[in-house]
C-alpha cells in the first residue's frame, strides 16, 4: 500500500499513463515527451497544467520509489509504464475510476461512467457507485462522495489520493506566512529534484556515447 498522498503533478503523471495505456496503446509504454504532453493537454483535464519535461521527470522518479511507475529498457529512448492497480491493491474497474477523478476532478457517478468508457466500460451507473462505495469503506479510504452543491441532482465523488479534499480547500483559503514559506520551500525543492533527473540523463548520456562505465 502506498504510504503517502501523491503529489497534484504525480496524480497527473500516473493517470496520464493509464489513459494512454488504453486510448493509445501503441505509444506506450509513454517517452518523457509524450509522458508531458499528456500532463499537458488542455482536454479533458481539470486543472490544467503547464509543465515542463524535467518536473514530469522528478515526479517519474518520486512515483518510482513508491513503485508505482516502471522503467522499461530496451530502446533508444526510455519509456515509462504504471503499475497503478498492484500498487494500491485495486481493480481494473477502479484504478478507471481515480484516473477519471485524477484527470478531470470531482464528477458524479453519471460523468463517471461516461468518461471512463475508453477505459473500462460499466454496465450501468449503479455498477459505478458500487466501486465507488467499496473505495470509500478502504482503510484508509481512495475517494470520498462529497456533499451536494446547492440546486445540483447528484453528489459529487473525489479522490483522496494527493490527500483530504477539505484540507486541500481549508489550506487554500487560509494559508498563513508559514505555509507559504513551506509552500515556498517545496517549490524549491522541486526545482532542485528536476535539475538533477536532467543532469542524470544528460551524465547517462555521455557515458554510452563514451563507452564509460560507472
Amino acid at each position: 500500500m502506498i504510504k503517502r498522498d501523491l503529489t497534484p503533478l504525480e496524480g497527473r503523471v500516473l493517470a496520464v499513463l493509464v489513459e494512454k495505456e488504453h486510448t493509445v496503446p501503441d505509444s506506450y509504454p509513454l517517452s518523457a515527451n509524450a509522458l508531458t504532453s499528456g500532463c499537458n493537454q488542455k482536454t479533458a483535464r481539470d486543472p490544467v497544467m503547464d509543465v515542463a519535461e524535467a518536473e514530469v521527470l522528478a515526479a517519474v522518479e518520486e512515483l518510482k520509489a513508491l513503485s508505482l511507475v516502471n522503467t522499461v529498457s530496451g530502446s533508444r529512448v526510455l519509456r515509462y509504464e504504471h503499475n497503478f492497480a498492484r500498487a494500491y491493491g485495486v481493480p481494473g474497474a477502479a484504478v478507471a475510476l481515480l484516473t477519471q477523478l485524477l484527470l478531470r476532478g470531482a464528477q458524479t457517478a453519471a460523468e463517471l461512467r461516461q468518461n471512463t468508457d475508453r477505459l473500462h466500460r460499466f454496465a450501468d451507473v449503479s455498477s459505478v457507485e458500487g466501486f465507488l462505495e467499496e473505495l470509500a469503506a478502504r482503510e484508509p479510504a481512495l475517494v470520498v462522495k462529497c456533499a451536494k452543491a446547492p440546486g445540483a441532482r447528484e453528489a459529487r465523488w473525489a479522490h483522496l489520493l494527493c490527500g483530504p479534499v477539505a484540507s486541500v480547500a481549508q489550506g487554500a483559503a487560509g494559508a498563513g506566512p508559514q505555509d507559504e514559506e513551506l509552500a515556498l520551500c517545496r517549490a524549491e525543492l522541486a526545482a532542485v529534484k528536476a535539475e538533477l533527473v536532467v543532469l542524470r540523463a544528460q551524465v547517462t548520456r555521455l557515458a554510452e556515447e563514451f563507452g564509460v562505465r560507472f
